[in-house]
């Protein structure tokens, strides 16, 4: 059984449209919802990219049903950790407990904006577990300080504190499933590697949930769909050593003018045709991944797919792989 979640990506729409894109997600039988937390786009043809917390806050008053998610937030350049903790509680008060806190190591397209360098990879391991053992203990409650070798807490205490949200933790390599599998209540990934899981499950994840993310593009005209997944969303192929390190949307597009649309409709299901959008969510579901994310590629492609996904493709993926693929 998988449950089949809606992205709000922050990076193809503004905030609005993002509330009114979940409204509808919800309708429509989505299981859940995901937002990205960016403060450039990847792409200049992207277009956009609002305050996510901003967003969830609305999008938590304007559903009632539909869990919501960071996907994910970095804790340790652009925002201090104790806030991160602040936020989260915050949501997950708004929304009546249906939050989920994903946290990743970043991206300096979104962090360097607030100066002082883009740390080399390990030293990025070493402040994100700094700050995932900060916010774990401020949702613990009580005054909480901290000496770090990255982070310091001084007398930090949630005074408007829920349940704790749930923490999911995204990993790509053996150095953070280790992290995940210690420190998370869920993995977080965009890639379906089964040894993922694996290395989830080596360190203390066995059990717990895996959720996973897939880039789509409706369209009923599939070279409409194909060229507007190449054109928003060829980056997605670099992987995450790359798409890591580079520091602006024009660095992506450097990095991307080689990618052909042939390549991007290889790696993307493009088109109306429900059977291809089954398959490509197939590899996740065989490599245990409890919720699949799929990211409707386009702001302004949204209301059309999510009433072709109710019609068509929720109904497909129920059928390939559970009735808990939809609806929670």
């Amino acid at each position: 059984m998988v449950r089949i979640g809606y992205t709000m990506m922050a990076e193809q729409a503004g905030p609005r449209e993002l509330v009114e894109h979940v409204v509808r997600a919800e309708s429509a039988g989505f299981g859940f919802s995901v937002t990205s937390d960016h403060y450039f786009p990847w792409l200049a043809e992207q277009g956009h990219s609002p305050y996510a917390w901003s967003v969830l806050g609305a999008a938590a008053q304007a559903t009632s049903r539909i869990p919501l998610m960071t996907y994910v937030t970095c804790p340790t350049k652009r925002y201090h950790p104790a806030v991160v903790a602040q936020k989260a509680a915050t949501m997950q008060l708004l929304s009546g407990g249906r939050f989920r806190l994903g946290l990743g190591s970043g991206e300096n397209l979104n962090e360097h904006v607030v100066g002082g360098g883009w740390p080399p990879v390990d030293v990025r391991h070493e402040m994100f577990e700094e700050a995932v053992e900060i916010i774990r203990a401020l949702f613990e409650g009580g005054h909480v300080n901290y000496r770090g070798e990255h982070f310091d807490v001084e007398s930090a205490k949630l005074w408007d504190l829920p349940d704790q949200p749930p923490i999911g933790i995204a990993v790509s390599g053996k150095r953070s499933c280790a992290l995940a599998g210690h420190h998370a209540d869920l993995m977080i990934a965009t890639e379906p590697k089964p040894e993922l899981l694996e290395m989830f499950d080596e360190h203390g994840g066995e059990g717990k949930p895996r959720v996973g993310q897939l880039p789509v593009s409706y369209d009923p005209d599939r070279d409409t769909a194909v060229e507007r997944a190449h054109a928003q969303f060829r980056w997605f192929g670099n992987g995450w050593k790359v798409n890591s390190e580079l520091p602006h949307p024009d660095s992506f597009a450097s990095a991307t003018q080689f990618v052909r649309t042939e390549d991007v409709a290889s790696s993307i299901p493009c088109g109306s045709d429900p059977d291809d959008f089954v398959e490509a969510v197939r590899p996740y579901a065989e490599a245990g991944f409890t919720e699949i994310a799929l990211v409707q590629i386009g702001g302004e492609s949204q209301p059309a797919y999510l009433d072709w996904a109710e019609r068509t493709l929720l109904p497909a993926l129920r059928k390939a792989f559970g009735r808990q693929a939809v609806r929670a």
